[in-house]
């Protein structure tokens, strides 16, 4: 039986018609106008769908259409929203930062999971969450960037437990025609596809477009009837099955990704790897290279590293994958014979010892080794990334490994509550939306006054309490649950108790249980009718982490138990949605990962934005968000051998801070029943973490730091038929066949063994060059202070200036080195290759110590 398929899409008078511009764009799920807008046409379809604005309108009842179109204060609504959509569409009135020159290029952020309304669930957790913000800050901050994803069949599994408290899984069909979706169409109005090479099979994807603001997020789909069956489910679900449907998938993603973006006429000069899922982004750009410019492979590669940026996100073994060779020769040898590489040199960029036959490939370390911009995701992150990936520049010093760090943040319009957003609007002007990382901004919630801040919190609280009894009745429906425990859950928790929120992934490094350690104590703490405390609890576990379901059965079990039972509520199925409510209403957000381990963790920042305050162990994020005066700190950022030690101090820790300081503070109330001191701690977190911590900071960093660097990097490259690149690979193979010839005949200083504080000593070195002249190598003094077993610490570098040559191949060099403190120091000599085409010396793996 032959089916012909057709859409059918909603339809609306042409009075109403401005909506369907908006349902289309995901700008109104950041716009607090756009979202009344869409909740004034039917309120429980809107939380039917999901917020779904696509949806909603194709189930919207005609009579409900027809009395909206008489409804004169919905028309004048729908009026002054169109018209701000249309002014940010335009770019009037938008806030753009300064550069020191214009942007005159695009960057392509590829991204295996895109955050960005719940109706669009092709996200996980923090990382997914996290690319939504950066394309929402790129739209608001007028960046010509586009977004390049996956649109799964599935999308991430739903939540739903057990009676038992056990996580069971589903996963749903999504609707992509009932999506803030486009299909892109060619101009015979057919589907623009791509095909990649899935060992030997010719997997096809189609591309949707998901619009967010000003910025275009193009997501590829494999499940069509042309394919086979296996290829359809390449994008069936998000990190479903197995370590060769994620090479599959990444795949379609790296390369996949790359085509979508030719077909569409796209031509990004920047790549941003968003985790290394697109690892091979940088190959198919080396590929089209050498195909369109005759290029061979090394002279292309020093191209494309150039302009590639790649930002790695965990720490985690897990999460950062690793195939065997059996596999990846499947998929990729055909692919790597078509460009014309030895393989073996092939794996070597996927692996830490790149002459290793028995280390599989890593694509965290493919990534890393073809950028030139790579970073973790907050300070800590980074030195923790140095540390972790120092085997793949084995010659080179920790603190000089080539990942940088650039602390995410969060799109602060789309995690803050209604109320709040007003509260902003009145007192802080709409500068908080337009220029979030400007101090002088946040510095004007001191003119909030307390009594309505304290209000707009507490009317939030009351709307979390309000969603958790409805959420739990549900759950307990579903279960079978007697009408008895039904009419108690509408009565659990309390809208005026101190509120713990703790959501996130039930990995077993985030340690769900720490707070649960010593149960009596626990008791002692909930039970309380005078200072009473409840907690909300959401998150899911990875289908296949056993421990992780185990943490959340406990969890559960825990809270059937009297007096728990009204105390502590776990929400199923967590999503953007219940996110939403707890940050918005929760008064601590709690945070326990198992130090160094939490790269970042931004949701303890959305709580922020929204007034709560955080109790958190000093990882990620809060190493340098945490002062005392702004949130509390478990322990002091120690790392424990013992692990079980390590969880006994810490929970014992959190038990003593909530009974010594944060119960007792937050129910001091004056004579006006407000928490004053309290109060004034929410608007100094506000005050100094608002500004540092969002996504608009965020992208500027990157642009700044990474994008416009990279940029110019390839503008200069391929200038002139790619003469300096030709030219910097001839030079690499000279200086490789002549560096064995460099070394150090000697390092000294005139000014003796004791110098006087504040003076300065004069390092000479001299250098033996062989065949190299002075331009090739770059000499740098290395010194610092002097421990007791003779190691350098807390070191600098200062370059040497050539002085002279002194024939046989010897150069004499000097530097200066100003003595601005006491005690023992010393000094050392390093030399790196030096070109001013050469965009990072450290890869090349040639450096000379003395």
């Amino acid at each position: 039986m032959k089916i012909r398929s057709f859409r059918v899409i909603p339809t609306l008078p042409e009075t109403l018609n401005p909506i369907l511009s908006l349902a289309y764009n995901a700008w109104c799920s950041w716009n607090q106008r756009g979202l009344r807008l869409f909740r004034h046409m039917d309120r429980d379809l809107w939380e039917e769908t999901s917020h779904n604005p696509v949806e909603m309108l194709s189930r919207l009842s005609q009579g409900r259409i027809m009395d909206l179109m008489e409804d004169e204060g919905f028309l004048s609504q729908m009026k002054r929203t169109t018209e701000e959509f249309d002014d940010y569409m335009s770019e009037t009135g938008v806030y753009s930062f300064l550069l020191t020159q214009p942007i005159d290029f695009t960057i392509a952020y590829f991204s295996m999971e895109f955050g960005l309304i719940e109706s669009l669930p092709i996200y996980s957790g923090g990382l997914g969450i996290l690319a939504g913000d950066h394309l929402k800050s790129a739209s608001d901050l007028r960046l010509p960037l586009c977004g390049v994803g996956l649109m799964y069949k599935h999308g991430y599994f739903t939540q739903y437990l057990s009676w038992d408290g056990w996580q069971q899984e589903a996963s749903p069909n999504n609707d992509f025609y009932h999506m803030t979706l486009i299909l892109e169409q060619d101009s015979k109005n057919q589907p623009v596809k791509i095909s990649v090479n899935l060992a030997g099979r010719q997997c096809w994807a189609q591309i949707w477009k998901c619009q967010v603001g000003r910025v275009p997020l193009y997501l590829l789909d494999t499940y069509l009837e042309e394919n086979h069956p296996e290829d359809r489910m390449v994008t069936g679900g998000l990190y479903a099955g197995s370590m060769e449907d994620r090479l599959r998938q990444e795949i379609v993603l790296g390369v996949g990704g790359m085509r979508a973006l030719e077909a569409l006429g796209i031509e990004s000069m920047v790549y941003h790897m968003n985790e290394g899922h697109s690892f091979l982004v940088g190959l198919e750009c080396i590929r089209v290279l050498m195909k369109k410019h005759n290029l061979d492979f090394h002279t292309a590669r020093e191209v494309v590293r150039s302009s590639l940026v790649f930002t790695t996100h965990t720490p985690v073994p897990a999460g950062n994958d690793v195939f065997e060779i059996g596999l990846v020769e499947k998929y990729l040898k055909p692919y790597v014979d078509e460009i014309g590489i030895k393989w073996s040199d092939f794996l070597g960029l996927g692996r830490k010892r790149s002459q290793d036959d028995k280390e599989p490939f890593g694509a965290t370390v493919f990534a890393l080794k073809n950028s030139t911009f790579c970073n973790g995701v907050s300070k800590l992150h980074g030195e923790v990334s140095r540390d972790m990936w120092k085997d793949i520049w084995p010659h080179v010093k920790t603190e000089d490994i080539p990942i940088s760090s650039i602390t995410n943040g969060i799109h602060i319009p789309s995690w803050i509550s209604d109320e709040m957003a007003d509260l902003f609007d009145r007192y802080l002007g709409p500068r908080w939306k337009e220029d979030p990382d400007n101090q002088k901004v946040w510095e004007r919630i001191d003119e909030i006054p307390d009594a309505e801040l304290w209000a707009t919190h507490q009317r939030r609280r009351e709307r979390l309490v309000a969603f958790a009894r409805r959420k739990l009745g549900k759950q307990l429906q579903a279960r079978g649950a007697k009408p008895s425990d039904l009419q108690r859950a509408m009565e659990t928790m309390h809208p005026d108790a101190l509120t713990i929120g703790f959501a996130k992934r039930f990995a077993t490094y985030k340690r769900g249980l720490l707070l649960y350690r010593d149960i009596e104590r626990l008791k002692t703490i909930l039970s309380s009718t005078e200072h009473p405390v409840q907690i909300i609890v959401s998150g899911k576990a990875h289908p296949r982490d056993h421990e992780g379901k185990t943490i959340i059965q406990k969890i559960i079990h825990i809270a059937r138990e009297e007096p728990f039972r009204d105390r502590i509520v776990f929400l199923e199925d967590y999503n953007m949605n219940i996110g939403r409510y707890l940050v918005e209403g929760v008064d601590i957000w709690l945070n326990t990962p198992r130090r160094p381990l939490e790269a970042c963790g931004t949701s303890g920042m959305k709580a922020t934005a929204n007034g709560a305050l955080n109790l958190s162990i000093q990882d990620g994020w809060w190493v340098e968000g945490y002062q005392p005066d702004l949130g509390w700190s478990i322990g002091n950022g120690e790392v424990y051998e013992n692990l079980e030690y390590q969880d006994q101090v810490e929970s014992k820790a959190i038990y003593d801070l909530l009974e010594r300081e944060i119960i007792p503070l937050f129910y001091d109330r004056g004579l006006d029943g407000l928490p004053r001191r309290w109060i004034a701690m929410m608007k100094r977190s506000m005050r100094t973490l608002c500004p540092m911590f969002n996504s608009n900071r965020m992208v500027e960093e990157y642009t700044d730091r990474c994008y416009m660097s990279a940029a110019l990097n390839l503008k200069g490259l391929v200038a002139d038929d790619f003469r300096k690149v030709k030219d910097l690979v001839k030079w690499k193979e000279f200086l490789f066949s002549h560096w064995d010839e460099v070394r150090v005949v000697d390092i000294n200083h005139e000014e003796g063994d004791e110098v006087s504080v504040h003076t300065e000593i004069t390092v000479k070195a001299e250098i033996h060059l062989g065949a190299l002249g002075p331009s090739d190598i770059s000499a740098r003094v290395y010194f610092g202070t002097l421990d007791d077993a003779g190691n350098l610490s807390d070191t600098r570098d200062v370059t040497m200036d050539h002085i002279k040559e002194k024939g046989k191949g010897n150069h004499l060099f000097e530097a200066r080195i100003n003595c601005t403190a006491t005690g023992r120091f010393g000094y050392t000599v390093r030399i790196l290759p030096s070109n001013p085409n050469l965009v990072r010396a450290v890869d090349l793996g040639l450096i000379c110590w003395a």
